[in-house]
């Protein structure tokens, strides 16, 4: 499993770690829509865990299909 972020950290929003899943931007729309990493709302705070982000980072991993060539 990758990990690409700090399996026993916190990390809330304005971490620069974040920026490589997306900006504050993009991780409220995934929020408001129910998609992206797991999160923990603490009254207005939101704090993603480092082993949620390595999940969801694995279960998101592309693998491109190896081309035939003849």
């Amino acid at each position: 499993m990758a990990t690409l972020f700090e399996q026993n950290r916190n990390y809330v929003l304005g971490d620069p770690e974040l920026n490589i899943i997306g900006d504050r931007d993009k991780l409220a729309q995934w929020r408001h829509k129910a998609m992206g990493p797991a999160f923990y709302r603490l009254g207005r705070k939101i704090i993603y865990r480092g082993a949620d982000l390595n999940e969801w980072a694995e279960a998101n991993r592309f693998e491109p299909a190896k081309v035939r060539r003849d």
